[in-house]
């Protein structure tokens, strides 16, 4: 499912024209980006946190090459799904005939 995807679904449901459904979307987009960016999470109650988290010093390696190179501490962006959030997917229709096949 693409973005737009997304939008037309969300207008349908709502009945709310596509152009603020996307304008509302992005907007959304923007304040989770400038939130993790700013060292903030964010919490949405029943689906889900966008977190950052840190990912230790390490030494990576270049096999082809044989270098190696120091890799900073650093923080990447991150999303865990609320509790209700994953029962509902695994307790999906869909889902378990995937998972059948």
């Amino acid at each position: 499912m693409t973005k737009a995807d997304v939008i037309a679904q969300i207008s349908e449901k709502t009945g709310v024209e596509k152009g603020d459904v996307q304008q509302t979307l992005e907007s959304f987009f923007t304040v989770v980006k400038d939130s993790l960016s700013e060292g903030e999470n964010l919490y949405v109650r029943g689906f889900g946190s966008f977190i950052n988290k840190k990912r230790a010093r390490k030494v990576a390696r270049n096999i082809s090459k044989g270098t190696s190179m120091i890799i900073d501490e650093h923080f990447v962006p991150s999303f865990k799904p609320a509790k209700v959030f994953v029962e509902q997917v695994k307790e999906s229709a869909k889902i378990k005939e995937v998972v059948e096949k």
